[in-house]
């Protein structure tokens, strides 16, 4: 694998400030030469500063209740998953 593969599979992680800062640096020194990985490093980084700048959204029950309507009306039967309840467990006896 080149090192131009390398820095596409790496630009996610660029973009999300995630990387050494040797390893950013060096992608940052080869996006000179490769002018498609400048574009996307570009790119992608100010999507991600973008979305941690936006506030976040609010969801609540009636959030939730209308996303499971859509779902339900389009053919969906989803069951919201909850924690099993603790006493449901069986205890096995421990013999040493």
């Amino acid at each position: 694998m080149n090192d131009g593969a390398l820095y596409r599979k790496l630009v996610d992680l660029y973009a999300g400030g995630e990387l050494p800062a040797e390893l950013e640096e060096e992608m940052e020194w080869a996006s000179i030469a490769d002018p498609d990985l400048a574009r996307d490093m570009v790119s992608l980084r100010r999507t991600v500063e973008a979305l941690r700048a936006a506030p976040i959204p609010a969801y609540g029950e009636e959030s939730m209740q209308r996303v499971l309507m859509k779902l339900y009306t389009r053919g969906l039967d989803l069951q919201p998953r909850a924690p099993e309840p603790t006493h449901l467990q069986y205890h096995l006896p421990i013999s040493g």
